[in-house]
């Protein structure tokens, strides 16, 4: 990091910590010691690369039968900061209002996605599955918007979304997955590859309704 002020947080546990190679790869993207469903391994890498763009850091320091001791660092400015890009992009979707079914299996993702959506103005319906999404909609839920995890257990998220797109051919869909070229994504569906920043999503919804109209030319 660079010379200057800074603000830090430290959160420490008594677990049993990590080996070397676990600990080498802790921020890595997609790693994960959780079994299949129950992890992306996108938790601390989302945390590290948010401090990189910041300007700060995240360290971490673990043994085995010790514990784990994670420190954020965040630089602290004296100046305001730049606001050309919020400036251009908040009008990109400033009409945004409406309900968008949010589908993840992994809470942190799915809770930080749903923040990003409600500053948007979106009104935010959440799943952990692409199951309980269905049963959501059967049970009366009429969402304007779908933003889905592609890779879950059970269905995936393009199923989801051929399934709800039967019934509302017209509804705008953003299928996101944390790897650019998983098998079974449909060319025809706009999709955001995690992790993202909330910049980023804001684009990738405000292409919908240019994709959406587009699509319904070529069917014309």
């Amino acid at each position: 990091m660079k010379r200057g002020h800074y603000v830090r947080l430290s959160v420490a546990d008594t677990g049993i910590g990590m080996d070397e190679p676990t600990l080498a790869r802790a921020v890595e993207p997609f790693f994960s010691t959780k079994g299949v469903g129950k992890g992306t391994g996108l938790g601390l890498s989302m945390a590290h690369g948010l401090a990189a763009q910041l300007g700060g850091a995240l360290s971490i320091q673990s043994s085995l039968g010790v514990g784990t001791n994670i420190e954020l660092w965040l630089p602290i400015s004296a100046t305001l900061p730049e606001t050309d890009e919020a400036v251009m992009t908040s009008g990109a979707i400033s009409h945004a209002r409406g309900v968008v079914l949010l589908v993840d299996d992994e809470d942190v993702v799915r809770d930080s996605t749903a923040d990003m959506l409600e500053e948007f103005g979106y009104e935010v319906r959440q799943a952990d599955s692409a199951e309980a999404a269905l049963m959501l909609v059967a049970k009366g839920l009429s969402p304007d918007l779908l933003v889905t995890d592609h890779l879950m257990p059970g269905m995936t998220g393009v199923d989801l979304a051929r399934e709800l797109l039967q019934d509302r051919p017209k509804m705008p869909v953003l299928i996101v997955s944390g790897y650019a070229e998983a098998e079974g994504i449909a060319p025809d569906l706009p999709r955001l590859t995690k992790p993202f920043r909330s910049s980023e999503l804001e684009a990738a919804l405000s292409r919908l309704s240019t994709f959406s109209t587009g699509k319904q030319a070529e069917k014309a």
